[in-house]
């Protein structure tokens, strides 16, 4: 962009600070907090820091579980944009991407646009930013070409997604970004849902990794979300539940530490007495079930006699199989 155009966009953002009301628009809001919260200059030229080395391995290692979650995400999101001169960062909660991914032949390009690795895009670094904004705001969004606070980030494209933890903690954010001016409003569109289905992907891997020994349902939510995940351990208790779930069923830390029975938020009987006789018949039937319907196994492995087992198969109404 040469010196008039950045005056020029300069000119753009101070106005609209002065005139728009930033309560109506989240764009506006964004870029008075660049110029008067952050102190920002939207002609300012100078190049985004980059962290050192050592500082974006400290980086890296800080969101390490989250990076082994992402990365098959991340080649999937690649392989569908990367055709179209765009790439792909993961950014951590301070926006800092930690991990990239894009063509050869455009590295010198998105190197020297800062889109790379070890770059600060933080909001109160960069001003205005898919990254940097999308942490700020919490929210999915595009910052398309002149929308960027500062003058020199008027060429880019960036679509980015919030990522949240296996707890429903703000934790990265996944970004597509391109420096084409032939960006089409249709092709920005397929990308902002690609990135979305992508995050939803990566905070599900996430959360199974994290919960790897309980058992994994999705929550019964009006959307159906695919990503509205919780985890329930082998006494029927929920021990996690992902962002989306929290938000629709009411889900707190708290009310996880309390101990939060399953059948509460997926639907059962609340009667204590059936619950008890539903919980031992589930017992007996899985042990039958293992056993492969030999009552004298099936009674060893539960630590009973024979014949207390066959009280309780008549009791129930379990039927051994042949």
């Amino acid at each position: 962009m040469n010196g008039q155009s950045a005056t020029h966009h300069a000119d753009v953002v101070q106005a609209a600070i002065a005139t728009s009301d930033a309560a109506r628009s989240a764009l506006v809001a964004s870029w008075r907090r660049s110029l008067s919260l952050h102190g920002l200059d939207p002609a300012e030229r100078k190049a985004p820091r980059r962290l050192t080395e050592g500082e974006l391995s400290e980086a890296r290692q800080r969101i390490e579980p989250l990076l082994r979650a992402a990365d098959a995400s991340l080649d999937r999101l690649y392989l569908a944009v990367g055709g179209i001169g765009c790439c792909v960062l993961l950014a951590d909660r301070e926006g800092i991407p930690v991990e990239r991914r894009g063509a050869v032949a455009d590295d010198g390009t998105f190197d020297e646009w800062g889109l790379w690795t070890g770059t600060v895009w933080s909001e109160d670094s960069e001003g205005t930013n898919g990254i940097g904004t999308c942490l700020a705001d919490q929210r999915a969004l595009t910052i398309h070409r002149d929308q960027h606070f500062f003058s020199r980030n008027t060429l880019l494209s960036c679509t980015t997604s919030p990522i949240y933890d296996h707890e429903g903690t703000l934790a990265a954010a996944l970004d597509v970004s391109s420096c084409r001016s032939d960006l089409t409003e249709g092709f920005v569109n397929l990308i902002a849902m690609a990135v979305g289905d992508a995050a939803r992907r990566i905070e599900a891997e996430n959360f199974r990794l994290a919960f790897s020994s309980a058992r994994i349902l999705l929550a019964p939510v009006a959307e159906r979300s695919a990503g509205a995940l919780i985890a329930v351990d082998a006494d029927d208790l929920v021990i996690g539940a992902t962002r989306s779930a929290r938000l629709a069923l009411g889900i707190t830390q708290q009310i996880l530490a309390r101990g939060l029975p399953a059948a509460d938020i997926l639907g059962g009987s609340v009667n204590t007495a059936e619950d008890l006789d539903e919980a031992e018949r589930g017992v007996v039937q899985r042990a039958i079930a293992r056993a492969e319907g030999n009552v004298s196994a099936a009674a060893s492995s539960l630590g009973i006699s024979r014949a207390t087992l066959h009280r309780k198969l008549a009791r129930f109404g379990i039927r051994r199989p042949h």
